[in-house]
């Protein structure tokens, strides 16, 4: 186990080392070069060049870019020169909002879609199991803006229950403090979700429910109840788990639309901001963090698979 741990981690910062590589590619291929695109198209010849000059883009690549890891190492993701602040200060202001919305909607999404995929096995090819997969297709076909929208429609236009916003503030309290408003954010990134891990659940728990250990349980009279929630359950488990961190991408970008629509103050749409106002050292920053997240998603999902099953050994 320590050598796969001591393994993924070395595969990981090779995968970041590519993605570093890939943005600092990125930088030099922006139109007119980074010193155009953060001036403007109306600088001068001269800024231009005191600009490469000042932030070292006249020196050659290989320095450049060991510069660039250093500043990588060091937290410095960049400077947004809109903002007038540092990229890793942004993003540390909205990263833990953001992390709330993901959090509550992956709770509710694992509360119902657990059951729900369980049901649909055992109830397989009946009609709640046609009715709930129907629901589940139109739910996970449904684009996110779409569904966004159609829930303020109809919680916030038409019946006045919760606000078309989501909470505003600049703190985690502040948004915590306003629970009305997360409903709906919440709810949007959460039906896709449980549309997603309700099917995954729902094969993984039929193929569990024909194997040998659950026929053996059934004819030695063990309760059908103990059976789904002592055995079967824990074993379908599984394929969720590596779920959870192979979708964290999949969840960040449908964090980032949920965000624009909704007008929730995290990093979503602070990337949403960033990208129509051509503010490329936000979205540079925000693509290495949601890397090395995505990175250290698929890590943890790995061990914790090993850990939900003994009997899973990495060699």
């Amino acid at each position: 186990m320590t050598a796969f741990i001591i393994r993924r981690l070395g595969q990981g910062i090779v995968v970041l080392i590519g993605v570093s590589i890939i943005i600092f590619v990125i930088i030099h291929l922006l139109p007119g070069g980074a010193a155009r695109a953060v001036l403007g198209p109306r600088a001068l010849p001269s800024q231009i060049r005191a600009f490469n000059r000042v932030n070292g883009f006249d020196k050659p690549l290989w320095v450049q870019y060991v510069h660039y890891i250093n500043q990588l190492l060091h937290g410095n993701l960049g400077y947004s020169y809109k903002q007038n602040q540092t990229v890793a200060s942004l993003l540390a202001a909205n990263l833990p909002k953001s992390l709330v919305l993901i959090g509550f909607s992956l709770v509710v999404a694992l509360t119902i879609a657990i059951p729900i995929g369980l049901l649909q096995a055992v109830r397989r090819n009946h009609l709640a199991d046609h009715a709930l997969t129907g629901v589940s297709f139109v739910a996970y076909s449904m684009p996110t803006f779409w569904l966004g929208i159609l829930l303020i429609l109809l919680f916030s236009v038409q019946l006045r229950l919760f606000p078309a916003e989501g909470p505003q503030g600049s703190t985690v309290t502040s948004v915590l403090s306003q629970p009305r408003a997360l409903v709906l954010p919440v709810a949007t990134l959460a039906i896709v979700t449980i549309a997603q891990f309700s099917r995954f659940m729902r094969a993984s728990a039929i193929d569990n429910l024909v194997q040998d250990y659950v026929q053996t349980a059934r004819a030695q009279g063990v309760a059908e109840w103990r059976i789904l929630y002592r055995h079967v359950l824990r074993n379908s488990l599984l394929p969720i788990i590596t779920l959870l961190g192979l979708s964290l991408p999949l969840i960040l970008s449908g964090a980032t639309i949920t965000e624009t629509v909704f007008n929730y103050p995290g990093m979503g749409l602070l990337f949403w901001n960033a990208a129509v106002g051509h503010d490329y050292p936000i979205l540079l920053g925000f693509t290495i963090v949601v890397s090395a997240a995505t990175i250290l998603g698929s890590f943890l999902a790995d061990v914790l698979y090993a850990v939900a099953d003994p009997r899973i050994r990495y060699s």
